[in-house]
């Protein structure tokens, strides 16, 4: 038995990581997947998705007879040849001619078709035709698509639903295809409980729901396995080491999740160098990199790491190229397109970064805007277009520079999408769900960076719309002053969303007795903030600055939170004991709200976009009954003005 990294102080250490490239050369070398899977009969009708373990060969042809291809009359053509509109030719139906529909067998003697379109009826069974047939006009011969003993695939093929239309027009009723890679699937860690053990009040501390388990095992599925999903395994190394021992026996694969790292509790890799040999223990890929792969006998076992988006990366990088291989297939591809970040993405060197992003289309190139790269943000999966991957040997991405993007949705779907950068409201959401509820393809993807930042990023053209709610000191205005100073010379113009009521959020019951603004800086409180450049921002400092109060008073003022709902999440947790916000992400966590101010929130929009059949979608929906109802029920919010347009 081999290991490739020692511990040290009871942590494992990387030692000798390998790229992603390396890391799947490892393993071709050390495991011989050619005869890993034995071969199983199954129906053809049953086959899609399968791979073939046997090449295929046609039991029949087809079509099987001559048949017609079009409705019409049969005829022999050599009877046709002359006619022409001077010299039409007169036919007699039955011996000469027999009328037939697409599809119906060839009469004997007949080789040729004349479609109705060419045929007059004359009556008394005599037909007139006025141009000549060739043989085998419209007629489809035998064979004529799959000939009996044509192979129709070799094996190692994946069969899809047109292969299974093949086979059963050729006859094929069953099929040998490789049995499916099967997986064990070990979760590890004390902590871990299942969903249906959750009560509405959530896991109790300490405790995390296990949900990568069921994640990894649909991977499986997809990637053509089967798979079983153990129980928790706890931190202890001979508990571990006995489910690796007896996964190897039974499965071709076996994960383990979690303990995949360099902590003292960390102990798949010592469960794998126990029983078998460590091939790799860190991969140079963020996320991922905690990645162990081992052999057990002729058994692949993965430590795949804990967070989620650590799990998804390591499965699609290392685990599903390795269930390719045993099939004898390669692992599908994705489709890349040339994408431009709104902002520049900054990597660290030696790393191969996986960056989740948003797309859209705003003129005439694709912008890329990057969603949370934390490891354990499984949302950043599911909301993301694409994977933007920034070589190791690089420190980053430029902004608008152009970069190579993996799609995750149809590019249909990217196409049709409006991008919105800018200030964070829970109604952006609601437009979002009822444009695709249209069912015409039409998306709205928005990504929160603050006001001010929204109208930088419309200046610079990497978005259609910023929604923005920023106060004008100077005048008591909202939105005109700062679009005329940041969004540039382009034109613009102010959709009127909703005016929302701004004010504290405190945990329910208000037992530290928050009233207003002034006990912020009373002492015994601490406050939660919004990033800088938000319009939350702007209007705290605001009335800040009216009411006297020095910011540096307030105990949290420099603990930034990029959306209303993080605010309200870290007051609900505790984390912070106020933070200001909007009633509508109060009420979604059942959090008190004490008023400050109400606010306008608009959507700045340069006029050019007012062209595009998505942003007509958007403002019929903007204007619909549907969306002032879902708003009401949000509450905190007016519709009165909504879908007001201006021009600063």
């Amino acid at each position: 038995m081999t290991d490739c990294t020692h511990g040290t102080h009871g942590r494992n250490v990387y030692l000798a990581m390998k790229s992603p490239d390396e890391a799947r050369e490892s393993l071709h070398s050390r495991f011989d997947w050619s005869g890993t899977l034995d071969s199983e009969t199954v129906a053809a009708t049953a086959a899609t998705g399968r791979v073939l373990a046997a090449p295929v060969r046609a039991a029949i042809s087809s079509p099987a007879y001559h048949g017609s291809a079009m409705d019409g009359v049969a005829v022999q053509a050599a009877r046709t040849w002359g006619a022409s509109e001077a010299t039409p030719k007169e036919l007699t139906v039955g011996p000469d001619v027999v009328f037939v529909n697409t599809g119906e067998p060839l009469p004997p003697a007949c080789d040729a078709v004349v479609m109705i379109e060419g045929v007059q009826d004359l009556g008394d069974g005599r037909i007139r035709i006025e141009a000549p047939a060739f043989p085998w006009q419209h007629v489809r011969r035998v064979g004529e698509d799959i000939v009996a003993t044509d192979m129709l695939f070799t094996r190692h093929h994946r069969l899809t639903p047109y292969c299974v239309g093949a086979l059963m027009a050729g006859g094929v009723t069953t099929v040998e295809v490789k049995r499916r890679p099967r997986v064990l699937i070990v979760p590890t860690g004390g902590e871990l409980i299942a969903a249906s053990d959750v009560g509405p009040e959530g896991p109790p501390p300490g405790a995390i729901i296990e949900f990568n388990g069921t994640m990894l095992g649909e991977l499986v599925r997809q990637a053509g396995g089967e798979f079983v999903l153990g129980t928790p395994v706890p931190d202890d190394l001979e508990a571990l080491v006995s489910a690796v021992s007896s996964g190897a026996r039974e499965f071709d694969a076996v994960l383990l999740i979690g303990g995949s790292s360099a902590g003292a509790r960390d102990l798949s890799r010592a469960a794998i160098a126990e029983v078998g040999e460590v091939l790799v223990h860190g991969v140079t890929m963020m996320p991922g990199k905690p990645t162990v792969l081992g052999a057990v006998h002729d058994t692949l076992v993965v430590g795949v790491p804990g967070y989620p988006v650590s799990a998804i990366v390591s499965f699609e990088q290392l685990v599903a190229p390795a269930l390719a291989a045993m099939q004898g297939v390669e692992a599908p591809q994705r489709r890349e397109v040339e994408a431009h970040p709104v902002r520049k993405i900054a990597s660290k060197l030696g790393l191969e970064e996986f960056v989740r992003v948003r797309l859209g289309r705003v003129g005439d190139r694709l912008v890329a805007a990057p969603l949370p790269r934390g490891a354990g943000a499984i949302t950043s999966m599911t909301r993301a277009d694409g994977i933007l991957r920034i070589p190791a040997h690089v420190e980053g991405v430029e902004a608008h520079r152009s970069a190579r993007v993996e799609l995750l949705r149809p590019r249909a779907t990217v196409e049709n999408t409006l991008v919105a950068i800018g200030s964070h409201d829970m109604t952006l959401d609601v437009l979002a769900d009822l444009l695709r509820a249209r069912g015409d393809g039409s998306g709205l993807t928005s990504t929160s960076v603050g006001s001010l930042g929204g109208l930088k990023a419309l200046r610079d053209g990497a978005c259609h719309l910023a929604g923005c709610h920023l106060l004008d000191p100077a005048d008591g205005t909202y939105n005109v002053s700062y679009v005329r100073r940041f969004a540039g010379d382009e034109p613009i113009r102010l959709v009127h969303l909703v005016e929302r009521e701004q004010g504290l959020m405190v945990p329910p019951g208000n037992l530290r007795g928050v009233r207003g603004l002034q006990d912020l800086a009373a002492g015994g409180v601490t406050f939660v903030n919004r990033q800088g450049g938000s319009g939350t921002r702007v209007l705290l400092d605001y009335e800040l600055g009216r009411a006297g109060i020095d910011p540096d008073a307030i105990a949290g003022y420099d603990r930034e939170e990029t959306t209303h709902m993080a605010v309200a999440v870290a007051v609900l947790s505790g984390a912070a004991d106020v933070g200001l916000g909007i009633r509508a992400a109060a009420k979604a966590l059942g959090l008190d709200f004490v008023p400050v101010t109400s606010e306008s929130y608009d959507l700045a929009i340069p006029e050019r976009f007012f062209e595009l059949p998505a942003l007509a979608r958007l403002l019929e929906v903007i204007a619909s009954p549907a969306f002032r109802t879902r708003v009401a029920d949000l509450g905190g919010y007016s519709t009165a003005r909504t879908g007001e347009v201006s021009t600063p």
